[in-house]
């Protein structure tokens, strides 16, 4: 009897150790606060599990505009073709710099390899790169370039900046106008995004520039709207009582186009007013297709985040080491006009 009951205590034994070490095979899985750094790695398969896999965190301006929505998506897509682990994050709006410097300041101590951010302000940011810069954090800048002066003033860099030509687009724009336009010319107003914002800033110009090569056009007003339709709608209503004779606006985003698109109608000048826009928004390919938008200025932003995503994986993977002095990468994505 006590040799039966000996025989059955090993027997369990035996299986007690089988089950320990089929459930220490077993993979992980890593969710949006990644794994512990404590986490094994199966060597069985000649190399590491997701627990070595570095994740990066990708930092948007804001998902109220469907340029950031489709950048988000690209990014997404990218990452589950590729098997990278990215989590993605936004301010609530465009005018919550506090808020976006709080998640790179969080984010600094959640174990990411790489950040790349889309920032609100040239220089609310700063604090917080010289502090990914310290840590040994890849970062990478997108669509709006922050402060380069202020930043290497305190230490710190940036490897890649991807964006968009942003002069280029608003010359695109103005362009597009200027041959619509034709030989009589006419009376242009540029609704602007965001007074100081660098993206807006440089469209303006791009468009002024067009604009001021043309002896048979005329700039008679340019004016912030904030990206906001609403305030695009005011802004245009404005110019165009005070012009009207205005043959043309070009605006600095889709969202306002659509806006001054709107006051065109209220004040029945369709077909006698074009407007072009930027971005190449859903919305905005749709009026064009109604014969409504004459035109905008496609960027392609699920390309920006996938480049932008692109880099920090390869940053990573070559172990990149990056100083205050050095100039960074320019990663430009090109963009083209659509009309119907």
């Amino acid at each position: 009897m006590k040799k039966t009951n000996m025989m059955l205590l090993m027997v369990m034994l035996t299986l007690a150790i089988i089950v320990a070490g089929c459930g220490n095979q077993a993979g992980t899985t890593n969710g949006a606060s990644g794994t512990s750094p404590a986490a094994s790695t199966d060597t069985a398969a000649g190399g590491a599990t997701d627990a070595a896999k570095p994740k990066f965190a990708i930092i948007l301006k804001t998902l109220s505009n469907p340029f950031w929505v489709s950048m988000k998506e690209g990014i997404e897509a990218e990452a589950k073709a590729q098997g990278y682990d990215v989590d993605i994050f936004a301010a609530n709006d465009e005018a919550d710099l506090q808020g976006q410097a709080k998640i790179f300041e969080d984010a600094l101590d959640k174990g990411y390899a790489g950040i790349a951010f889309a920032p609100l302000s040239p220089v609310a940011m700063i604090p917080s790169i010289v502090k990914a810069n310290e840590k040994g954090i890849y970062v990478v800048n997108i669509d709006e370039q922050v402060d380069m002066t202020e930043l290497k003033s305190a230490g710190g860099y940036v490897f890649s900046f991807v964006t968009t030509d942003n002069v280029k687009v608003g010359e695109k724009g103005g362009q597009a106008i200027i041959d619509k336009l034709g030989a009589e010319g006419g009376k242009v107003a540029i609704i602007e995004g965001k007074a100081g914002n660098a993206s807006g800033e440089n469209r303006k110009q791009g468009a002024t520039n067009a604009f001021k090569a043309a002896a048979n056009i005329e700039i008679v007003d340019s004016q912030p709207a904030d990206w906001d339709r609403t305030k695009a709608l005011d802004v245009a209503a404005n110019i165009l009582q005070k012009n009207p004779d205005l043959k043309a606006f070009y605006a600095a985003n889709d969202t306002m186009a659509l806006g001054a698109l709107q006051a065109v109608s209220n004040a029945g000048k369709q077909g006698q007013v074009i407007v072009v826009g930027t971005d190449g928004a859903p919305e905005a390919l749709d009026s064009i297709n109604a014969g409504e938008l004459y035109a905008t200025v496609a960027q392609d932003p699920a390309q920006v985040g996938i480049s932008s995503l692109n880099k920090l994986v390869q940053l990573a993977k070559d172990k990149a080491t990056g100083s205050a002095d050095m100039e960074p990468e320019f990663v430009s994505v090109e963009s083209k006009l659509v009309t119907k």
